[in-house]
């Protein structure tokens, strides 16, 4: 079983710590909705992706009758 040699000082622990905290999130805004979105993603609000539509959104998406 690993024991250590000597007591780790609550300097040096903490100091080994000190890359733990979490970082705030760096919302950008969407230029073709104006919501806030993840830096490098599609915007959920409208699903556009540097300026262009990648994912279809359910207002603009339309079924025929007979499918649904």
């Amino acid at each position: 079983m690993a024991v250590p040699q000597n007591r780790v000082t609550r300097s040096k622990r903490n100091m080994r710590r000190a890359h733990d905290s979490l970082v705030a999130a760096n919302p950008a805004e969407c230029p073709n909705c104006g919501e806030l979105k993840r830096p490098h993603h599609v915007c959920s609000a409208c699903g556009h992706y540097d300026s262009r539509e990648i994912v279809a959104s359910v207002v603009d998406a339309s079924l025929d009758d007979d499918a649904a």
